[in-house]
């Protein structure tokens, strides 16, 4: 995160003593990132935080991911994605690299505690409602909500409304950050950012459960282990810093739009290591009388490219076969745009406004992909540009 917060019983300095009633000390934990060269957070706990008890191994299916060969642009669906389970056990991989990890998750239970040592993990909710809760507090979120869970966050997902909650996560292998260059130097969001401060929620109070011998699962390159510790890791009488979980409503995005074609960097959201985080919301569109009525065909030279379409009309995909719910894969190689019936229908749409929620992932390497893609992808997508 890019800025300070406070919450819970905390001492007057950083590093001091800080004491109980009964005059005994708190745990104080840094969670730090960059070898403790960036953001941290520190943490006091009722009881030790390395207090494990047992430890084993979990059986664990490693990523296996193909190649796309021969280079196919992809159209998949993710209504045909219904087996639930859990929010960290249910997740259907469908893309990655050495980078990030794209999986689409159901889930109508709650799911053990965890902790991914990996990476850090950026959720989109496309159903349903949730309590995340995590060592730093709660989270209700919603339909909408980007969830940032910052590397190394002991959390557990709890469904809420009788509803599956489907999510779009993604695991990467660095820290999310918001893009540099909605910053200044201080770290404050500047005013050209399409969201602030304000558009984001963080725990509002620290959340303390009771229990022994509480199993954690963590998650790191080689696998699964299975921790059992003395007591339990939601024991944090409070915390400060910069290192934090945190959510954001892509509604709250506030567009940057213009009298002619705004280029895709306008519509970031978050940044990690060799990839960025977009989203298309409602906006007006180029309003010159003589802007382009609808956006060039095009290819990114550097990028494959991701599109979740969530919510909308989706005009420049129409004749695609893009419905709520689908993902279009368009890789570097592949020149890609807007379907020839949006295309040839698109001049009355000058001056006017879409309507449509869609996040999009660009990466630097291209993506493989997984099982559950290869299984749901529409085979003749790649024609789908062609009049005949």
């Amino acid at each position: 995160m890019p800025y300070f917060m406070q919450l819970g019983d905390i001492p007057r300095k950083r590093f001091s003593q800080h004491r109980r009633d009964d005059g005994r000390l708190y745990a104080a934990e840094v969670m730090g990132e960059e070898g403790f060269s960036s953001n941290m957070s520190l943490l006091y706990h009722r009881a030790t935080p390395s207090a494990v008890v047992q430890a084993g191994e979990v059986a664990w299916q490693a990523p296996e991911l193909v190649d796309n060969h021969p280079l196919l642009p992809r159209l998949l669906g993710t209504r045909a994605l219904q087996e639930a389970g859990d929010m960290v056990g249910q997740r259907h991989l469908l893309c990655g690299n050495a980078d990030v990890l794209v999986s689409f998750a159901v889930a109508d239970r709650p799911s053990p505690l965890y902790r991914n040592a990996a990476g850090d993990e950026l959720l989109f909710v496309h159903d349903g409602a949730a309590r995340l809760e995590t060592v730093f507090g709660a989270l209700e979120v919603g339909q909408g909500d980007y969830v940032v869970i910052p590397k190394g966050t002991t959390h557990r997902w709890l469904p809420q409304g009788g509803q599956a909650l489907r999510a779009l996560v993604f695991e990467t292998d660095g820290h999310i950050r918001p893009p540099k260059r909605y910053l200044t130097a201080q770290g404050q969001y500047n005013q050209e950012a399409p969201y602030s401060e304000l558009d984001l929620r963080r725990p509002s109070a620290p959340l303390l459960c009771e229990g022994t011998d509480v199993e954690v699962l963590v998650k790191t390159r080689a696998g699964l282990t299975r921790y059992i510790y003395q007591t339990h890791p939601f024991d944090v009488v409070g915390w400060f810093g910069c290192n934090y979980p945190h959510a954001l409503n892509i509604a709250d995005f506030s567009p940057i739009t213009g009298s002619f074609h705004r280029p895709p960097p306008v519509h970031q959201v978050f940044e990690s290591r060799n990839c960025v985080f977009c989203n298309f919301v409602p906006r007006m569109m180029d309003y010159d009388p003589r802007a382009m009525p609808i956006p060039s065909y095009h290819q990114n030279v550097d990028s494959d490219e991701l599109i979740f379409y969530a919510e909308g009309n989706f005009f420049s995909r129409k004749g695609s076969g893009v419905e709520r719910g689908a993902l279009s894969l368009h890789p570097a190689g592949h020149i890609h745009g807007p379907q020839p019936a949006a295309y040839e229908g698109g001049a009355s749409r000058v001056g006017q406004r879409t309507e449509e929620f869609a996040v999009m992932l660009d990466t630097f390497k291209p993506l493989l992909l997984g099982r559950a893609a290869l299984d749901a992808a529409r085979p003749d997508y790649y024609q789908s540009w062609n009049a005949r």
